[in-house]
């Protein structure tokens, strides 16, 4: 009988394909194959760094649970399968949470690469409160729940970053203004591409911005809470 195989979890470039990491490049070379969140995705990142010919197979939120069976019994036959999403970590908003589960629950082995992160980026580069901070995903389509999770991140310490789809901002920062207006805000938008930016303000001048400029490409969006709550990071 073979040696169990493993998986691994490569996160790939959120924008500027020269972020990858080295140990990623070698484990994506190295793989039996890769698992793709999109096949079609993820091939010019493999074309660049030098790969062909590896098997690629998809996985994606449609077809997780289904294909993951197959993927489990190959790597019980020894093989190694990297899993990689459209960008940056893998099962963080993105596939990879049942894969993790899977080998946890059947004993698996499975590692998870370090690298790039839209959360984390977002984070720093707003310069809002880094010592206490939630990701809390895509914000509710309802407006009712959205306003609620942003009234809910004012009187919370630290920092709340969410994903945000650029035809929903508006709307959001609208919410936020007619209720909260000083509230303070950062929309990072295409992190670490060409035409980055990040706009720092209040939710009322924020709204006013983007009511001017529609917003386009992929958004982070952040509240940061409530100042009495916050404190200075303590010295080392």
């Amino acid at each position: 009988m073979s040696e169990p195989g493993r998986f691994i979890l490569v996160p790939t470039p959120i924008g500027n394909m020269g972020d990858i990491t080295l140990r990623a490049i070698e484990v994506l070379k190295e793989a039996n194959r890769i698992a793709c969140e999109d096949t079609r995705h993820s091939s010019p990142l493999l074309a660049k760094l030098g790969i062909s010919g590896k098997p690629l197979v998809s996985l994606h939120d449609h077809n997780e649970a289904r294909r993951l069976p197959e993927l489990v019994e190959a790597a019980r036959a020894g093989e190694t399968i990297a899993v990689v999403t459209d960008a940056g970590m893998p099962a963080v908003s993105d596939p990879g949470y049942r894969v993790v589960q899977a080998c946890i629950e059947q004993g698996i082995p499975f590692e998870v690469l370090p690298g790039p992160s839209a959360v984390l980026t977002a984070l720093v580069g707003s310069g809002f409160p880094v010592h206490a901070f939630r990701f809390l995903g895509f914000l509710p389509i309802k407006k009712g729940r959205r306003l609620n999770i942003l009234e809910d991140s004012l009187s919370t310490e630290g920092t709340s970053i969410f994903f945000e789809s650029p035809h929903r901002l508006l709307s959001t920062l609208e919410l936020l203004a007619g209720k909260h207006p000083e509230a303070p805000c950062c929309v990072a938008r295409e992190l670490t591409k060409k035409f980055e930016t990040y706009h720092r303000g209040t939710a009322a001048e924020l709204f006013a911005h983007f009511k001017a400029h529609a917003p386009k490409g992929e958004i982070v969006f952040l509240i940061a809470g409530d100042a009495k709550k916050r404190r200075e990071p303590e010295d080392d």
